[in-house]
């Protein structure tokens, strides 16, 4: 006698294929892996084997949580993940004292410009008496010179401040006048909060985040310039870009990159505009302090980034360029001629074909960096935070500028008929170029 099997025995119920396809908890598993991977092979009582054997037992511990919550990338294991790979590794080593070398770096700076004007040493010998970072990056180091050497005067804070000051602006700015409610199409606040959270416990921006990188308000930046353009707003493009780029080196790239967007999106005024005010206010940041000492920024700034100072950069991975300078002859200088190369090539295709959304331009800019950092001699596979931070996080900003505008009329505008039922004028095609998400 068979069986009698039960209604819908058999079938893949609603959302039986979806829980298959999670991938949230899976990512949290090769988290965890990778942070122990850290941990494990990082030098004996450095902050980074901190980190890493901390952040693995957070990762783990949000992988079980998601494991179990019937939502996808909900908030709960955001926010297990970013107290595991954040907050308790951070508050660990804030009370040991330790911290990555730059964050010495950049309060010696902001103590040598107070000082004596300039923020970089004129007779540096050894690693740690090279600053390599623009002017602009001593003023995270200020605190401590104003106020003494304590835990809330730290730069390794500033960074972090600085960074979600950054992201928290983009968010805002993206949502400003959208619904933000949970109706049709809309992005819940909460969402936006929630995409947040798992940002910042992404390994290569919780790690920095922890010792004391200097690259997370930089990168912020550059996404919070992305989300001014997102919104027509060549100005507030220009003034986060000029900010970025006054911190250090790796903010320029986005420059041409934003400019060319405006210029196919907006016109040339706006790209000019924007253009002209990131450089005027990198270019016044940066060479009153290195009219200082020249000789001091030469050297500190241009030659030991490109491990020709007299001193080498820790700054070192098995990546293409350190493998050229170690294996082939005159090898400093056919990595500075690949970088030159690689940049030429990016430049081009702005020309050839310019990005016409956010995301498009997002990703032209994650190219040309991850070029950078490939083949730079003294590079750390921790710049990564730059290419996966520009290849996620404005994918997301774009669900929230998808969010439905507040005003009554809006949808209306989006259909081409008024409230009353009549004909309005469609919106411009440059505008509409600014709110998807590739590359027509």
């Amino acid at each position: 006698m068979t069986r009698k099997k039960e209604p819908g025995a058999g079938c893949d119920p609603a959302g039986a294929g979806l829980r298959k396809r999670r991938w949230d908890w899976p990512v949290l598993l090769v988290c965890a892996v990778s942070a122990l991977a850290v941990g494990l092979s990082s030098p004996s009582g450095t902050a980074q084997q901190a980190w890493g054997l901390a952040a693995a037992v957070g990762y783990g511990c949000a992988a079980v949580v998601a494991l179990r919550s019937a939502t996808p990338w909900s908030r709960l294991p955001a926010v297990v993940a970013t107290a595991g790979s954040v907050v308790a590794p951070l508050l660990y080593l804030t009370v040991v004292g330790k911290a990555q070398m730059e964050v010495g770096v950049v309060e010696r700076s902001a103590d040598l410009l107070f000082s004596s004007g300039t923020v970089y040493n004129g007779d540096p010998h050894v690693v740690p008496d090279f600053n390599p970072y623009l002017p602009g990056m001593a003023l995270f180091g200020v605190p401590q010179v104003l106020f003494g050497d304590t835990p809330f005067t730290s730069a390794r804070l500033w960074f972090a401040i600085g960074f979600l000051a950054a992201v928290i602006g983009a968010v805002r700015v993206l949502t400003k006048g959208r619904d933000t409610g949970s109706g049709q199409g809309g992005v819940t606040v909460p969402s936006s909060v929630t995409g947040v959270f798992w940002l910042i416990a992404c390994p290569v921006v919780a790690l920095p985040l922890t010792i004391g990188g200097v690259d997370p308000p930089v990168v912020g930046l550059v996404c919070l310039a992305l989300a001014f353009a997102d919104r027509r707003n060549d100005l507030g493009a220009g003034l986060a870009l000029g900010a970025a780029a006054a911190l250090k080196w790796t903010a320029w790239p986005a420059i041409p990159v934003v400019v060319a967007l405006f210029a196919v999106c907006l016109g040339r005024r706006a790209a000019v505009r924007s253009g002209v005010l990131a450089v005027g206010i990198a270019v016044l940041c940066t060479v009153p302090v290195a009219l200082v000492d020249i000789d001091a920024f030469y050297q500190n700034v241009v030659l030991y980034p490109l491990g020709l100072g007299e001193a080498a950069s820790t700054a070192q991975s098995p990546l293409l360029g350190h493998l050229i300078v170690t294996l082939v002859p005159h090898g400093q200088a056919v990595t500075v001629v690949l970088i030159g190369l690689s940049a030429l090539g990016v430049g081009v295709s702005l020309l050839v074909r310019p990005p016409r959304t956010p995301v498009a331009a997002a990703d032209r800019l994650a190219l040309g960096l991850l070029f950078a950092i490939v083949l730079s001699p003294a590079t750390r596979i921790g710049y990564a935070i730059f290419p996966v931070v520009l290849l996620t996080w404005p994918r997301f900003a774009a669900r929230l500028s998808a969010g439905r505008a507040t005003d009554p009329g809006s949808e209306a505008r989006a259909s081409g008929t008024s409230a009353a039922g009549t004909a309005v004028p469609r919106q411009p095609e440059a505008e509409q170029n600014l709110t998807g998400t590739a590359d027509p």
